[in-house]
């Protein structure tokens, strides 16, 4: 299902939803409420952004120092693998949505809800950001906590009154630190108004490492040497190039004239370096268009050649990372990957990476342009913002991040 055609879902069907069920739970409550109590049984809704899973994770570990307690995960099917770099959630705990037709994702939800009765969840963290149709999973789910973002006196955000544990979203606050946010709130002693007020400090969004064995970077560099025969791990330092974003917002692409001037000049610059482009299997022509305007032997076409889970291996072996502003900047925060991500349209200071990683942002008047308040549409069809980070400054940055690791 296409972007614009889960806004429009989400919107048209989505309110008047949210409406209903918010008077069905009334008139539940009224006959039988349920009472609040300790999270035992724990899910955590997020459902169209990979990068976001591992956003997460630090909330989700706060959850499970609390005590005795099971965590589990709703997400779209098609996003399912980002789980796997941390493997916080185990596998069965994983719920999968299919958001490939409408019929699917109907049939999905009905599954959902009786899935969270069967595993008696008591307690469900919707993580979205004022989505409808996680509200109603979350509203629905049987759930006697549930906790979410709250719009309060925000206009436009309609989405019913089904929490519990009502969220006042902050968004001068980093993302990881609102999910956080959610976990003080179903933890909290006492009732307030609005849920949290906690101090959440930079120490507890530190992200945990993926674990890679040495016979991951061992296929990993098997899997390099299939491409470029010639590569050698005492000879060559691997740059890694992510020149793609998700559909979800393509304003965040860089120019794919300016990637290609990087890589140009870098492998000028160094006769050491192998450049891989990566990405997913869909975006192997593109990847190879791009190797083709650069021209050069030691520009490699690495884009589908990996799994997702294999992705801490490959991080694991590359000197440094250029990406745009999407699910790579976040992944390459599970290994110590020094990373390059370029911001536009959204703003580091939310959604920064949380692991070794340098945001390059202009920071114009009208970025970022994408928020909680628009559900992340823009109307902008001319990314300014992206065009004026010009090659020569990212490459200022690259060579420098190449001297230091060469020093140490």
């Amino acid at each position: 299902m296409k972007i614009d055609t889960m806004r429009k879902v989400d919107y048209f069907a989505g309110i008047p939803l949210c409406f209903l069920a918010t008077l069905l739970i009334r008139a539940i409550n009224l006959l039988a409420r349920k009472k609040i109590q300790r999270p035992r049984k724990v899910i955590f809704i997020e459902l169209s952004e990979m990068g976001s899973a591992i956003l997460a994770d630090p909330a989700m570990k706060k959850m499970q120092r609390a005590g005795d307690i099971e965590l589990y995960f709703a997400i779209f099917k098609s996003n399912a693998a980002s789980l796997r770099l941390l493997n916080t959630i185990p596998e069965t705990h994983v719920f999968m949505i299919r958001a490939d037709g409408f019929l699917n994702l109907a049939v999905d939800s009905l599954r959902f809800l009786v899935w969270t009765r069967y595993r008696k969840i008591d307690t469900v963290i919707d993580l979205e950001l004022f989505s409808r149709y996680s509200a109603l999973l979350a509203g629905l789910s049987g759930a006697a906590n549930r906790i979410g973002f709250h719009a309060f006196h925000n206009e436009g955000l309609y989405r019913g009154n089904m929490l519990t544990h009502r969220v006042a979203y902050n968004p001068y606050l980093h993302i990881a630190k609102n999910f956080i946010a959610l976990v003080n709130a179903a933890l909290a002693v006492r009732e307030e108004l609005p849920f949290s007020k906690t101090l959440i400090d930079d120490s507890e969004t530190v992200l945990a490492q993926a674990e890679v064995s040495e016979s991951m970077i061992a296929t990993m560099r098997d899997r390099i040497r299939g491409e470029y025969p010639p590569y050698s791990e005492q000879r060559h330092r691997i740059v890694l190039i992510n020149p793609n974003a998700s559909d979800l917002l393509p304003q965040r692409r860089w120019m794919p004239g300016y990637f290609v001037a990087v890589m140009r000049e870098l492998l000028a610059d160094y006769n050491d370096l192998l450049v891989l482009i990566t990405g997913a299997p869909a975006e192997r022509e593109e990847a190879e268009m791009l190797k083709r305007q650069v021209g050069h032997e030691r520009c490699i076409n690495f884009a589908g050649r990996q799994q997702l889970e294999e992705l801490p291996a490959m991080y694991w072996i590359a000197e440094i990372m250029l990406t745009n502003d999407s699910g790579p900047g976040h992944f390459s925060a599970v290994t110590k990957l020094c990373t390059f991500v370029i911001f536009g349209p959204e703003t580091p200071r939310l959604y920064g990476s949380l692991g070794n990683s340098t945001p390059i942002y202009a920071g114009l008047a009208c970025s970022p342009c994408v928020s909680a308040a628009n559900h992340r549409k823009t109307p902008c069809t001319d990314n300014t913002c992206m065009q004026v980070i010009k090659p020569e400054a990212v490459l200022e940055r690259l060579r420098d991040a190449l001297r230091e690791r060469r020093s140490a």
